[in-house]
């Protein structure tokens, strides 16, 4: 056997489950093992493919009847703000963003928590522990990153750094940004920090010289991922490939 057969990923099929976007639907995934040397390499490869990455395992909607799911990645360059995407801006010019290392503290345990307990509650997240966030952060064989913001202000003794209220766990792949997870404090709704978050990330690539952000999944007709529409222009992945939309 030689070793491109022996490195080639074996993928694998999950039961069917209720859909977590659209009522009265089932969802099944395909998946497979991100883990070894060539790790890295290989989600860049099913990123770029449509997958998604939890962990040690990528996955991508496999349903039977359904091609609800969409991956959609901005395209940075041509990015531009509208006028609603700058009152974002304007309303955080006291938060300051900074990455750290992939290494998970009680802080963010205890923000993930308060957004889970008011966001998702019944979510398949909702019961997560602080050992099952930890493993969600390090337990990873890609280069991946951890974005912090918190509140930032001036004063005479220069700038000085306040509470967390948002973080996002964000894969560097070889042509853009792939944010995992990005969870923030939601009592600050008129924020719009998850919003906020995604135009951070897009500064961030373009700054790299990345060409695309990835945002996950756009599924038409759910509300809970309307907002990726948002984004443009923006590429979304059909079965002719990545299609741009306007």
């Amino acid at each position: 056997m030689t070793r491109e057969l022996r490195d080639a990923p074996q993928f694998y099929l999950t039961a069917s489950s209720p859909c977590p976007y659209l009522p009265g639907r089932e969802e099944r995934k395909v998946f497979t093992h991100l883990i070894g040397r060539r790790a890295a390499a290989l989600n860049d490869t099913l990123t770029q493919s449509g997958f998604r990455r939890s962990q040690t395992i990528a996955y991508r909607p496999a349903c039977e009847n359904c091609r609800a799911c969409v991956s959609v990645r901005v395209k940075v360059d041509e990015f531009r703000l509208s006028k609603s995407f700058r009152r974002v801006l304007d309303k955080n010019r006291d938060l300051a963003g900074a990455v750290v290392r992939t290494e998970p503290t009680s802080e963010q345990y205890s923000l993930f928590r308060a957004y889970l307990d008011a966001r998702h509650s019944d979510g398949g997240m909702a019961d997560m522990t602080m050992l099952d966030y930890s493993m969600m952060v390090e337990d990873s064989h890609v280069e991946s990153r951890l974005v912090e913001y918190r509140l930032s202000s001036l004063d005479e003794s220069g700038r000085k750094e306040g509470p967390l209220i948002g973080v996002c766990l964000t894969d560097l792949l070889s042509d853009g940004l792939s944010m995992v997870y990005s969870y923030y404090e939601p009592e600050q709704a008129a924020r719009s920090l998850g919003t906020y978050m995604i135009l951070d990330h897009i500064m961030r690539a373009r700054n790299l010289g990345l060409p695309h952000v990835y945002l996950g999944y756009w599924v038409e007709g759910s509300k809970k991922m309307a907002y990726k529409a948002r984004f443009l222009p923006q590429e979304r992945l059909g079965m002719e490939g990545w299609q741009r939309a306007e």
